[in-house]
């Protein structure tokens, strides 16, 4: 007889094991809601105030806690183009932790906490702002909220890719499926972002302000420039730098939007009254119009930190007398909109010099961002203890009583602007034919003057530069010289200028880096004859 073996059990059908979700796609979850959260926020920003979203109250932080060397370096660097340099940084940092976020989130709840955890962070950085009010909180909170809850879904949907096969059509489906949704979400926080910007700006009504403002006739106009102030060589800026070449170093990520409408002005401390002055008042007001040279403390030897522009405005001096001013007082603390404070020697401030509250810049009202409405223009000092722009506050104070902005971070508390110039044309490194070569640039000495330039080639004797007409002593001065190369040798040449001021002091051959107090140093150049 026959048997038939028993059969063998069937193989059971097992299915295959689920893949690790690619961090590639983690990673662009988290980034996804990341943007929106921020596109998010910036929309309720624009509601309660443009500086309380997230990274502008983060980036401003950073700004109040930078040391002066880093502050030193960044503006050497990156020029008046630091502010886009540090919220470029800060978008790349928060891109990085939101697909941090994103690859946490899809593995366990840590990502999503850790997008409430930067929330937090912003939030208090919004909330603690000198400018903030009770609402400033709430755009870091509320995107916050919103993108954890999406970072949810999204990480949901990382998930259902790497649980699918990518070859079937389930898993292709799941896969487009993700790449559209993360696009979306993409597309709507940069939408959201781009309309909180316009949203800020609209609800503020600066522009429009701004836009509404005719600037009345000076009671004192300032003359008109005297006849050889430009000095007439190809490559000098002109001797009044056009508004939108005008620098600009301040500590405002968010430009300050104010209505000039409801703008005020507090002046107070050791006085024997209060004083508030109104838009309508200093618009009545006895204004003047001065031809004044602004320069940063930042300013490299050689650097292009100064420029000169035609203010209009009304003088300082009689409002502090107005309030009346203790004898024991020596400083003046003027406060921005945003927080900023400087230190002005108040001897600056009432010893005739054209201190000013400007309202003008060049014929039309300041722009935003040189202040709108109103910006302290004093001639003579560094910018960092008197050119505060969007001024609301004046407190009449004492050197040991309080401090500006920059003192606590290692700069002096007064900074009078030293004596200094700089060889414009020809540029550093620029090929020459021999011959006979022009030499131009400018010289500085705020409240004093320029009595003289000197320029000297490798290193030889100084010889006297002409000097174009001085239009006042507190404006920069341009200055020429004829250089006859028709005989110098082939190669590389060096170039070297100094400047004597008003008080008959030479500038200093010292080299010295801005901080504390301005650099110093004879600007050096070098050229290549052929």
């Amino acid at each position: 007889m026959t048997t038939t073996p028993p059969s063998s059990p069937p193989l059971e059908q097992t299915a295959p094991a689920a893949r690790r979700p690619s961090l590639l796609l983690a990673g662009a979850a988290g980034l996804a809601a990341g943007v929106l959260a921020l596109g998010l926020a910036e929309v309720i920003a624009g509601l309660v105030s443009p500086s309380a979203a997230p990274i502008i109250a983060l980036g401003d932080v950073v700004v109040d806690h930078v040391p002066p060397w880093l502050k030193t370096f960044a503006v050497s660097t990156f020029g008046t183009h630091d502010k886009q340099v540090l919220l470029a940084t800060a978008y790349l940092i928060a891109a990085l932790f939101s697909a941090l976020a994103g690859i946490l989130a899809v593995r366990s709840k840590a990502g999503t906490w850790l997008v409430l955890a930067l929330g937090a962070v912003a939030a208090y950085a919004a909330a603690s702002r000198p400018e903030s009010t009770a609402l400033a909180a709430l755009p870091s909170l509320l995107g916050a909220g919103v993108g954890m809850f999406v970072l949810q879904r999204l990480a949901q949907l990382v998930r259902d890719v790497a649980s699918t096969q990518p070859r079937t059509l389930p898993g292709e489906l799941a896969g487009r499926r993700a790449v559209i949704g993360l696009s979306a979400v993409v597309a709507i926080g940069a939408a959201t972002g781009v309309i909180g910007d316009w949203l800020g700006a609209r609800l503020r009504g600066a522009t429009a302000s701004r836009n509404a403002i005719k600037l009345p006739v000076p009671a004192d106009p300032a003359p008109a420039l005297p006849s050889g102030v430009n000095v007439g060589v190809k490559g000098m800026e002109p001797f009044i730098t056009p508004n939108k070449d005008f620098y600009r170093i301040d500590t405002a990520l968010s430009v300050p939007l104010l209505k000039a409408e409801s703008w005020t002005l507090k002046i107070h401390g050791m006085v024997d009254k209060e004083v508030t002055l109104t838009w309508a008042e200093l618009l009545a007001g006895a204004l003047v119009e001065r031809d004044l040279t602004l320069m940063c403390v930042s300013n490299e030897v050689g650097g292009d930190l100064t420029s000169t522009a035609r203010w209009i405005g009304m003088p300082i001096k009689p409002l502090l007398e107005r309030a009346g001013l203790s004898k024991d007082a020596d400083m003046v603390l003027s406060t921005s909109s945003d927080g900023f404070t400087a230190s002005t020697p108040l001897e600056t401030l009432t010893d005739g010099r054209d201190a000013i509250l400007a309202i003008g810049m060049n014929g039309e009202p300041l722009p935003l961002e040189h202040g709108f409405p109103v910006r302290m223009v004093v001639p003579g000092l560094y910018g960092y203890v008197s050119a505060t722009k969007w001024v609301v506050d004046l407190e009449v104070t004492r050197f040991d009583k309080a401090e500006g902005y920059w003192t606590p971070r290692g700069w002096s508390e007064r900074g009078p602007v030293k004596t200094g110039s700089r060889i414009d044309v020809p540029s550093n490194g620029h090929g020459l034919k021999a011959g006979t070569i022009a030499v131009a640039g400018i010289a500085w000495a705020e409240h004093r003057g320029i009595k003289g330039v000197q320029v000297r080639v490798d290193e030889g004797e100084w010889q006297a530069a002409t000097l174009g007409a001085e239009d006042s002593v507190d404006t920069w001065r341009q200055w020429y010289f004829a250089w006859d190369a028709t005989n110098a040798a082939s190669g590389k040449h060096t170039l070297e200028v100094r400047a004597t001021d008003g008080d008959g002091a030479t500038q200093t051959s010292d080299s010295a880096p801005p901080a504390p107090d301005g650099a110093t140093g004879w600007h050096r150049i070098s050229v290549n004859l052929s």
